[in-house]
């Protein structure tokens, strides 16, 4: 009886763990990619989830900008609504890489750009996936 009590409480561990989604971090579930009753495995990716602490913002600088920006270095980020933030940067693309189409325009379809990722303290939640920012990283020395 022990035996088959155990047998049934290791069966019961396995469902729980095995039968729930845990995100690995704090996010927003941008989109579902299975539907119920889909079969998976534990490789396939079921949600897209946008990570949404610690929040950053994506930008991409000119080489004559580039001296501007160093990790660890503070930045200001606006937006329209939203009142200034200070961002701290945290990656810049050790790589140029042409202008990517969300900022491209005509002009400037041959320019070189480098990526670069400021993480920013966003207490009250006010920037949004996706939204436009402007960033100076000048302004946060003043």
């Amino acid at each position: 009886m022990r035996q088959a009590d155990a047998a049934v409480a290791v069966l019961e561990d396995r469902i729980e763990r095995q039968s729930r989604l845990r995100a690995v971090s704090e996010g927003v579930v941008r989109a579902r990619l299975m539907e119920p009753g889909d079969m998976v495995t534990t490789s396939t990716p079921v949600f897209e989830v946008a990570v949404t602490t610690p929040k950053w913002v994506r930008v991409w600088v000119s080489e004559t900008q580039l001296g501007f920006v160093k990790e660890g270095a503070e930045a200001l980020v606006t937006t329209d609504t939203t009142p200034p933030m200070t961002g701290v940067v945290g990656f810049v693309s050790p790589e140029a890489e042409f202008t990517p189409k969300t900022v491209q325009t005509q002009d400037l379809r041959t320019v070189l750009v480098y990526e670069v990722r400021l993480t920013v303290e966003d207490p009250e939640n006010a920037l949004k996936l996706g939204q436009p920012v402007t960033v100076d990283f000048a302004g946060a020395a003043k």
